[in-house]
């Protein structure tokens, strides 16, 4: 009987402990990047906008929070989190084995491929052969800048830029011979856009998780359980209630979310 007493008594303590350590989230500061249209970027009066902006404030809505919006640099987003800047990152990162090892993940909320960019009538080929010595441009430390440094970095120099606008300028000013990026973004960022108009999708989607992850998803920090599966339900809601189409068909004529 003694036995059966401590028992409860213990799990008593464990339950009362594991609520206390529970947090009460009534604020959510999110990480963004605010230089990758249509997702995210910042408008000429300031304004944040994008369907990473209006993805993260429909979350909010639903998990009734108040939402903070805080840019930041792409690479240093992580540390961003991990140094508790903001509490999650909603800016279109992909969900890859590396980034798992620095911080848990929703599920995802987007997946689209990756593609490659030339200048129209250059003849350029998806092929080692036809890329060698061809300067590629890419976002520092994304996806895209793995990739072609695995697979083609032996034939082609990678270029390598803090914002992925800095690539769309030097592909104009050619100082790129081709550009990799998501597909999504480069067409309404760059090839529907005047300054891009010389310029064209070339060869396959990308899309190996190898490489390209399981799709975007939202970053917390490591441990931070509670407010993962408050997100992860907040997804859930919006793709049931109608709230992410209405978001999606925004700023896509077709389906963002992916297979």
């Amino acid at each position: 009987m003694k036995k059966l007493i401590s028992a409860v008594f213990v799990a008593a303590l464990a339950l009362g402990a594991a609520q206390a350590d529970a947090k009460e989230w009534k604020k959510v500061r999110v990480g963004v990047e605010g230089a990758y249209p249509p997702f995210s970027e910042v408008t000429a009066d300031g304004k944040l906008v994008g369907f990473d902006i209006d993805i993260a404030n429909a979350l909010c809505e639903e998990m009734k929070v108040e939402c903070e919006l805080i840019t930041q640099d792409w690479d240093g987003i992580i540390p961003a989190l991990q140094a508790r800047k903001y509490d999650a990152i909603i800016a279109s990162m992909s969900i890859t084995p590396e980034r798992k090892e620095k911080v848990d993940f929703t599920n995802k909320y987007y997946n689209t491929p990756a593609k490659f960019v030339r200048k129209k009538g250059s003849g350029i080929e998806i092929t080692k052969e036809s890329m060698t010595g061809k300067a590629v441009g890419v976002q520092r430390a994304t996806i895209h800048d793995n990739f072609v440094t695995e697979v083609y970095g032996d034939a082609v120099e990678v270029k390598r830029y803090g914002t992925q606008d800095e690539a769309y300028l030097d592909m104009v000013a050619g100082r790129v011979d081709l550009l990799l990026a998501d597909s999504v973004a480069m067409l309404g960022g760059f090839l529907e856009t005047e300054q891009g108009k010389d310029f064209e999708f070339v060869g396959p989607d990308f899309s190996d998780p190898k490489y390209f992850g399981e799709g975007a998803g939202i970053a917390v920090r490591k441990g931070e359980e509670d407010l993962l599966n408050m997100l992860n339900q907040a997804i859930d809601t919006i793709r049931a209630n109608g709230k992410y189409k209405a978001i999606q068909d925004k700023y896509f004529d077709f389906d963002v979310y992916g297979s």
